[in-house]
């Protein structure tokens, strides 16, 4: 039977389209998130055809931990001789990722002071909302890792009155030049003093000189703090229920710093200081999300505690979306998701986020980079980044893996 000419014509030009098309699709760069969102309306509109897969070989953007650090500091260990008679004391606030800066902080002035540190409270962001360290975190162990270091006590002496205290503030990674000309004084003065730590950066990149309390705050920060074992069941329960939804990507999820309320905030409207966003809005991690290359079936968690009608444009990107409510036991619920909860849903969010396989951080901030930096001790670097879209060469991953800035690569190695 004779062949066409005119079907082999035919044939040939269909090949060289799809061909011509293949490598319009490899050479689409990610120039903007703000690009696609004009171009993009719905979930029609924007067909699988046009998702662009990462250089991240055969398994897409998914891919294995890496391997997990070792501790590169050495534990010091203090003389009883040395020890001074006065107290510092100090309260966990904010939420998660302040807590492991503000303990860092609070070890390394007590060992510098030679001082005793008191186990802190945990204030929340309404005035009377007070927890004690034992509801959220495991006391033996902070006394256990500490122990050699600096002295802890759960309670200041009765003889010593909180009310009189004198409050020294220090900036975050506090130095040793500071705490001599600043904080020494004052302990000497007073004898005792109430330590409040300020942030005055939101990120946590490795000091530029080297401390004997490097290995302190080392020490502190990533080896101290530990979940109590009813909110580590918790966190655990719910990583195992989104682990389950995660069956056609064998297990693996992904995390999303997203919270609506946050995007409405003075901080989110601007761009940040390199001139990139500091926030994205559901849209712009859906779009961002397809263009790395991850599919419909991919699991995502987002911090946002309850659903909200703004994340039904990402929910129809990926069905499988889903906030603490959806995830979370019913029997776990009154307690750990309600109005009078907020420490709890923090905390959970913080060390979900710290154990997914793939991390995005929708807003820009130091819950992004403590996350970090438990992620890169852990081996979890797949922090994936929506102001490197337009850096391909990088696979979207975070500055403070690919440039190994972060505090954590001071402290493990």
């Amino acid at each position: 039977m004779a062949v066409d000419p005119r079907h082999i014509l035919a044939a040939v030009l269909t090949v060289t389209m799809f061909v011509m098309l293949g490598n319009m699709i490899k050479n689409d760069h990610f120039d903007s998130i703000q690009v696609h969102i004009h171009e993009t309306t719905s979930v029609e509109t924007a067909s699988d055809q046009n998702i662009v897969s990462s250089s991240t070989g055969r398994d897409g953007p998914w891919r294995g931990d890496g391997s997990a650090l070792k501790q590169c500091w050495d534990k010091p260990v203090l003389e009883d001789s040395d020890q001074s008679e006065g107290y510092v004391t100090f309260s966990l606030t904010n939420g998660p990722e302040y807590h492991a800066s503000q303990i860092a902080d609070a070890v390394v002035v007590a060992r510098y002071l030679r001082a005793t540190l008191v186990l802190p409270d945990i204030r929340g962001s309404q005035p009377g909302d007070r927890m004690n360290f034992e509801d959220v975190y495991y006391v033996e162990k902070l006394e256990k890792s500490l122990d050699g270091v600096v002295k802890v006590a759960r309670s200041l002496p009765a003889k010593i009155s909180a009310r009189n205290l004198a409050v020294v503030k220090v900036p975050s990674q506090v130095t040793e030049d500071y705490l001599a000309e600043n904080v020494g004084p004052v302990f000497r003065s007073k004898g005792n003093i109430r330590l409040v730590t300020y942030f005055p950066s939101v990120n946590m990149k490795k000091p530029e000189t080297k401390s004997y309390l490097d290995s302190v705050a080392c020490l502190a920060m990533f080896g101290s703090l530990e979940l109590n074992s009813e909110v580590y069941e918790v966190v655990d329960s719910m990583v195992e229920r989104l682990k389950t939804l995660s069956r056609k990507t064998n297990g693996q999820f992904i995390s999303v710093d997203l919270r609506v309320d946050m995007l409405d905030k003075k901080g989110c409207q601007g761009n940040g200081g390199s001139g990139s966003k500091s926030c994205y809005s559901p849209q712009e991690i859906a779009l961002f999300l397809r263009k790395v290359g991850f599919g419909k079936d991919a699991t995502i968690y987002l911090t946002q505690s309850r659903w909200d009608n703004s994340l039904d444009t990402l929910k129809d990107f990926f069905p499988k979306t889903y906030t603490k409510e959806s995830i979370m036991s019913a029997d776990r619920k009154a307690k750990f998701l309600n109005s009078q909860a907020s420490e709890y849903e923090k905390v959970i969010d913080f060390y979900i986020c710290s154990q997914s396989d793939v991390f995005i951080p929708a807003i820009s901030g130091l819950f992004y980079a403590n996350v970090a930096g438990k992620r890169i001790a852990s081996g979890k670097t797949q922090i994936l980044v929506p102001a490197n879209a337009q850096d391909s060469s990088a696979d979207f991953l975070s500055h403070y893996v690919t440039k190994k800035n972060h505090f954590a690569y001071s402290c493990f190695c």
